[in-house]
């Protein structure tokens, strides 16, 4: 879909994967695998069992033309063009086979190789499809109100401003903002949390999430080319345009392999009958065998199928990854470093302790939240909630003062009242009430005192709420010998209680946003590379200094997503040990799969040179078979080891 006069707006289109829509396996290309095998097996019947060599020969040849039709393509202009490419050197196995009278094997070098290449394609094909699979997530129709009724149109029809009518069981168009009625809403699509969300009035939801229980009215905010879910296909598409260190070696590597195993080639051709006497035809074929097994199709997948896999695998679970050099990365680091506060805290303080002297806990509270009740302070949220939970009513407060820096002010029932910090208590002696704000200050907590120009009547301690799983999420990392870190604004007592109550390996308090960076940087030169954990823009300095940024908690926010190299969509810190296990576990199968077709290779070579080994078993085991173990072990990244996504 292009506009008239702009860039495609397709949103399949942008994520290029506008071609996705074949089926899994081509039936054509089954067909010419059944038809080649049919001629290739009567061909070897004819051969080697009856008296008509010749007519056997035949079918030989044309299951090698046939089957290999591609590959002897791209051969003959490899060669117009003199490039050394893999396809010169099967077809140059494969016509030596010919020559040399064994045309079974010249066929069979053919047919098992274009399989092999099948094999490739099936698995670039399968990542494609499985970005493809993240937008089919979104409807392609949206049921609107217009002209007061509801019309069923194409979702690229919506204009932004419109209502949406989503029922229950209908999956949300585009993404917007609920006007009117409630539900819960399940964002598996985007975040990779199966807990339905409660959405009401006032809600963001978002394209391809799926409506389960109430009727909702939303108004739609973007097109759907902009939609969130829409913007995660694109950039995962675009993340496979971003090669790792390891395959950059590869490619370096392959450019010049295939010149010089035609020169090995070569010179095992004429050295073994000059120097040993081996006769010209046996030399020659065992180079023939040496050209097929040294094609390095095995060893080029290998790296982008296994990080292909990781990428795509991690999409799904509401993790974006937009490079496969961040995937390897965040592996072999062995430091992450966390923001405090909207990172391992949720940065909403919450009523801790409520501490009386002389009166009831409830008293306390109602004289707090009752003073409260005028102010907007983060503080006096906190204790206005403890106060409803509790079920304590907020009493008449009269002449109400905010006292700037200190607290406020105002008479309770007859009886003036005061709420805040230590400069409102100055001329009260301290004794027990003093003690306990030590204590409760020594923890990392913010106290806040009530009392009466008098007295004290009581303490409330409050602290940032530490995220679910941020515990549990460290103690999994030090597991993996990774070491924690945690960088903060807060001042100090406060930075290292929370870095205590989590089990943090080393806390930096106190810090500018550009101290952040500086500490990052130093960090980089003591432990090498370092992944840095923030909640997005506030972090976004810190982010783009490590080597790895993670913006956690980006689901609807477009800068989030574009400022760090990985998103967590959704506020759950554990899914960053789920980062961790897959990385690894995608690096420890890029060295599985480097290093088997590395050895498979170099066996089979050395029993290509001394000849105790067959041009077809070299394609079977070394080259087909080798390639589909490696697909396959690249697939098991579908199913990483280590903490499973919430």
């Amino acid at each position: 879909m292009t506009g008239h006069d702009g860039p495609p707006s397709c949103p399949r289109c942008l994520a290029g994967v506008c071609e996705v829509h074949r089926p899994v396996v081509d039936r054509r290309e089954v067909a010419v695998f059944v038809v080649s095998g049919l001629l290739l097996f009567s061909g070897v019947l004819l051969v080697y069992f009856t008296p008509y060599p010749l007519a056997g020969t035949a079918l030989l040849l044309a299951a090698a033309v046939l089957s290999g039709y591609e590959v002897l393509r791209d051969a003959f202009f490899a060669i117009i063009h003199l490039r050394f490419s893999i396809a010169v050197l099967i077809s140059i196995a494969a016509a030596g086979a010919f020559l040399t009278a064994n045309p079974a094997e010249g066929a069979t070098v053919l047919y098992l190789y274009a399989i092999a290449e099948f094999l490739e394609e099936y698995a670039a094909g399968r990542a494609e499809r499985s970005i493809a699979s993240l937008l089919d997530l979104a409807p392609q129709t949206a049921r609107v109100r217009r002209d007061g009724g509801e019309v069923t149109v194409g979702v690229g029809e919506v204009a932004v401003g419109e209502t949406a009518i989503v029922r229950p069981g209908d999956t949300v168009p585009l993404d917007g903002i609920v006007t009117n009625g409630a539900s819960s809403v399940d964002q598996a699509a985007i975040t990779g949390e199966s807990v339905p969300v409660a959405k009401g009035v006032g809600d963001a939801v978002y394209a391809g999430t799926r409506n389960t229980d109430g009727y909702l009215e939303v108004r739609v905010t973007k097109p759907e080319e902009e939609s969130t879910i829409a913007r995660v296909v694109a950039l995962v598409a675009e993340a496979q345009a971003h090669t790792s260190p390891t395959e950059a070696f590869i490619e370096r590597f392959s450019r010049y392999y295939t010149p010089a195993v035609i020169l090995v080639a070569a010179l095992l051709v004429v050295v073994p009958p000059l120097a040993f006497g081996i006769p010209f035809l046996e030399a020659f074929y065992r180079a023939l065998i040496l050209l097929v097994i040294a094609c390095p199709c095995a060893l080029a997948i290998s790296t982008p199928v296994s990080m292909v896999s990781g990428i795509t695998t991690a999409a799904h679970n509401g993790v974006l990854i937009k490079g496969r050099d961040s995937l390897e990365a965040v592996g072999l680091a062995r430091v992450i470093v966390f923001d405090k506060t909207g990172t391992l805290t949720t940065g909403r303080l919450e009523v801790e302790d409520v501490v009386a002297f002389g009166v009831p806990e409830a008293e306390v509270l109602a004289v707090a939240a009752s003073l409260e009740s005028r102010s907007g302070h983060p503080i006096a949220e906190a204790v206005r909630r403890r106060a409803d939970e509790e079920g304590i009513p907020a009493r008449d407060v009269e002449e109400f003062a905010s006292l700037t820096g200190r607290g406020v002010r105002g008479r309770i029932d007859g009886v003036a009242s005061v709420v805040g910090n230590t400069g409102l208590f100055m001329e009260i002696p301290g004794g027990a009430w003093q003690a306990a704000y030590d204590r409760l200050e020594s923890e990392g907590k913010t106290v806040v005192l009530a009392g009466t120009d008098s007295a004290v009547i009581g303490l409330l301690a409050l602290s940032d709420v530490i995220r679910e799983n941020a515990k549990e999420t460290v103690a999994d990392l030090r597991s993996r010998g990774i070491r924690t870190v945690m960088l903060t604004g807060d001042n100090e007592r406060v930075g290292e209680a929370v870095a205590r109550r989590i089990g943090i390996d080393e806390c930096h308090a106190g810090l500018l946003p550009e101290e952040k960076v500086t500490m990052v940087e130093q960090l980089i030169d003591r432990y090498g590379p370092v992944v840095m954990v923030g909640d997005g823009v506030n972090d976004a300095p810190a982010l783009a200094r490590a080597d790895v940024g993670v913006a956690m908690g980006a689901i609807g926010s477009d800068v989030a997503i574009e400022a760090a190299d990985i998103v967590v969509m959704e506020d759950d810190i554990a899914k960053v040990a789920y980062l961790v296990a897959l990385s690894e576990k995608t690096v420890s199968v890029v060295r599985q799969n480097v290093t088997a077709a590395i050895v498979v290779k170099l066996g089979i070579a050395a029993l290509a040179v001394l000849g105790l080994i067959s041009l077809w078993m070299a394609v079977a085991f070394g080259d087909m078979g080798l390639t589909l173990a490696v697909i396959v072990n690249a697939l098991r990244i579908g199913r990483p080891a280590g903490v499973p996504p919430s």
